[in-house]
């Protein structure tokens, strides 16, 4: 890139080791404290030790049934020890995982394991009778692998189908703790489906070693990066590292980043199957967290509710970082959980799917979203071309160093979303901003959900923190709508507090103290709730749809 991206033009790739990978860290955290806690399930603690025994058993029951180095297996699970060993044991054996949107219909689920070609599919029993809808449009899948039993739908569905189903709980114990697989390699892959609010989900691809600098942190989110599996663990305490509660699910990039992440850093993480604000709270105060963690507003909003309720009762002085990361986590609810905990560090990271971790939003007295100056960030032009710092104008953020192989399957948007900027490969991914003179650059929004009104331009996160402000808003999601004089129109869905409400008329006139009138939205329609993926994320597809009705 020029120094239009950077004027600290540090290389990002410099000393980084292109043999990284994160089943070798695991290991090698593993051997370092394996009888420290490392995960706390619903209350069920496991030791490192077990975990990495779990994980083994599962790669070698994986290899059992077909899974190959630089195949494809699908992890259609919600938060658990099984799901946490199945995502570790398919690094070990060089096979990427795919994530899977528990929450998705048979057809959804068909175009995923298509699109993907997992040749295996390993899935909770409670979601049977959606996988065997699924079963007999699958095309790539051989084997599928039932966890908490073997539910006698999907055995008919894949003996229809000519497909193995495997009861992994009655065979897992069968197959060895020991390790004993090839070693992993930089070059491996992994796969990260992105949530598809907006189209089809995507599959972003990988190289491991990639993957462990920028979605992992480099082993280190607070220093150098360590650059060897014993670096990582020589620099891991016999104590043991931070003990953090993580909200969201492992099937969502943010939930996958965090745990791995702070296990790379000999920490405690303490998830759960099911969000609820009040268990996560408590768990928080009972196991003396250090660190909360959430995906945005859609968990951030019920957390901090509970969390002022339970501190009336609870002791959370142990808790010194609430952080969020994977979606817009607005002022609002940021300062009301400051005024709370005035000395809890609070922590909005940036990043996304397709870059990993790209640093933190920090607002400033303004309201806008910061972020600091980074070699990994600068911004272009529609036409690829670098936005020079200190410009007023708009343009696209784009990140560089370790960015992603491409999308699965998908050379068009591939070539599009990592193009070759002076000479190096980038990730432009819609988020728009400006830079300034420092080379710090605002975060303004999606490209691919501003609104085009009469020629002016509306970002939806702007509204969205705007909305969110007003004392009876819970939650909000801001979209276009088509209008036959201005093209597009601002249009909102507005779900309210319990016991409380607010007339458009009066969410109108509360805007209008803080924005144009024309990003003021010119319809606001009435949910009981708004609809979030288990991480979080905005559901926008279903915010035009309500729109649409009005």
């Amino acid at each position: 890139m020029t120094d239009a991206v950077a004027d600290q033009s540090t290389d990002p790739l410099a000393g980084t080791n292109p043999d990284m990978n994160e089943a070798a860290v695991f290991e090698a955290v593993v051997d370092k404290i394996p009888d420290n806690l490392l995960l706390t399930m619903d209350g069920v603690d496991y030791t490192y030790r077990q975990i990495d025994e779990l994980a083994n058993r599962m790669g070698h029951l994986l290899k059992a049934h077909g899974a190959e180095p630089l195949s494809h297996v699908a992890l259609y699970m919600k938060n658990s020890a099984e799901h946490m060993a199945a995502i570790v044991a398919s690094m070990k054996i060089r096979v990427a995982g795919i994530n899977v949107n528990y929450r998705y219909t048979p057809a959804e689920l068909v175009y995923l394991f298509n699109d993907s070609q997992s040749v295996a599919v390993m899935v909770d029993a409670e979601f049977a009778e959606t996988m065997a809808a699924a079963v007999p449009q699958l095309t790539s899948t051989r084997t599928v692998l039932a966890v908490g039993g073997a539910p006698q739908v999907l055995a008919d569905a894949c003996a229809a189908a000519g497909l193995t189903m495997v009861d992994v709980d009655a065979e897992l114990p069968e197959q060895s703790a020991e390790r004993g697989f090839e070693p992993a390699r930089g070059d491996d892959h992994w796969i990260v489906y992105t949530g598809g609010t907006t189209g089809f989900p995507k599959g972003v691809q990988w190289k491991m070693s990639d993957y462990y600098y920028a979605c992992l942190s480099g082993g280190n989110p607070y220093g150098d990066k360590r650059h060897s599996p014993q670096e990582v663990a020589d620099n891991v305490s016999p104590e043991g590292g931070f003990r953090i509660v993580i909200s969201a699910p492992l099937m969502h990039g943010a939930g996958l980043f965090t745990l791995l992440t702070f296990v790379n850093m000999g920490g405690h993480l303490v998830l759960f199957r099911d969000f609820d604000a009040e268990v996560i709270v408590d768990a928080t105060a009972e196991y003396k967290a250090q660190m909360l963690m959430f995906v945005g507003d859609g968990m951030a909003v019920p957390i901090t509710d509970a969390l002022l309720e339970a501190r009336k009762s609870k002791d959370f002085s142990s808790m010194f970082m609430v952080a969020s990361g994977g979606g817009i986590w607005s002022k609002t609810s940021r300062d009301r959980l400051h005024e709370e905990f005035p000395n809890v560090i609070i922590r909005d990271n940036f990043g996304a799917s397709e870059t990993g971790n790209d640093g933190e939003l920090n607002l400033n007295e303004d309201g806008e979203m910061i972020l600091a100056p980074s070699p990994r960030l600068g911004l272009i032009d529609e036409s690829n071309k670098p936005i020079a710092p200190g410009s007023d104008v708009i343009g696209y953020i784009v990140r560089r160093g370790h960015v992603p192989l491409g999308y699965w399957n998908d050379p068009e948007k591939t070539a599009k979303t990592f193009p070759v900027v002076d000479g190096q490969r980038v990730a432009v991914l819609g988020d728009m901003g400006q830079i300034r003179e420092d080379g710090s650059i605002v975060f303004l929004g999606r490209g691919s959900g501003c609104i085009n009104t009469g020629g002016e331009k509306v970002f939806p996160e702007e509204v969205e923190q705007a909305l969110k402000a007003h004392p009876a808003v819970h939650d909000a999601l801001v979209a276009g709508a088509p209008d036959p004089r201005f093209g597009q129109k601002v249009a909102a869905v507005v779900s309210f507090r319990e016991g409380k409400s607010a007339e458009p008329e009066e969410l109108s006139a509360f805007l209008r103290e803080s924005l144009a009138n024309y990003k003021v939205p010119k319809v606001i329609v009435d949910v009981p709730e708004i609809r979030r993926s288990p991480a979080g994320k905005a559901d926008y597809k279903w915010a035009k749809e309500q729109i649409s009705t009005k």
